[in-house]
């Protein structure tokens, strides 16, 4: 892999931590906060496409579990990977991995700045949300026994964020595509 590729990897990494930074708003019904470290999953696919944006969040994991505080409110070590929300931590590797191909596949150079912001828009929505809840759903349903229905439920509540952190996505892609011409081919 290119020195590039993984300066870039390393980038987007410390973005995702750092959106880990932002306090995480409870909603009090549910025991679990919004954070804004999937929109950072969102950035990474959008931006890096899909190799470099999943080696982004896959150093983000590795980093949590040897032990960094690197996760939303300072979480780290290995019990992280122990809890029922283990599986949209595992999410989120799929979710910049969809995200990213999604916008290699779906955006090029040559669109109106419109349909760019629209594919971007779709590939985040697509991956950063459904691919991500489709896991992180059906792992905290498996683990906890509460069924499946019952954990979808759950997570509705969450789905209004995630959908405004995709159309932020989708406008920094688009920006990044249109002020960084220079920037490698989304890979």
């Amino acid at each position: 892999m290119p020195t590039r590729d993984l300066v870039l990897a390393a980038l987007f990494a410390a973005i995702i931590i750092v959106l880990g930074l932002v306090p995480p708003v409870m909603l009090g019904f549910i025991p679990v906060p919004i954070t804004a470290q999937s929109l950072g999953v969102m950035l990474a696919g959008v931006v890096l496409g899909a190799k470099r944006g999943t080696i982004a969040v896959l150093l983000v994991l590795v980093l949590a579990a040897i032990g960094l505080p690197v996760l939303s409110g300072g979480r780290g070590g290995l019990a992280v990977f122990m809890a029922p929300t283990t599986g949209y931590l595992i999410g989120w590797v799929f979710a910049a991995m969809v995200t990213g191909y999604l916008s290699q596949i779906m955006v090029g150079r040559d669109q109106a700045g419109l349909v760019q912001g629209v594919n971007f828009f779709i590939a985040a929505l697509m991956g950063g949300v459904i691919v991500l809840y489709g896991i992180g759903i059906t792992y905290l349903a498996l683990i906890t026994g509460m069924g499946f229905v019952k954990a979808f439920l759950g997570s509705l509540a969450f789905i209004p964020g995630d959908v405004l952190k995709a159309v932020i996505a989708a406008l920094a892609g688009r920006a990044v595509m249109a002020g960084y011409p220079l920037l490698p081919q989304r890979a």
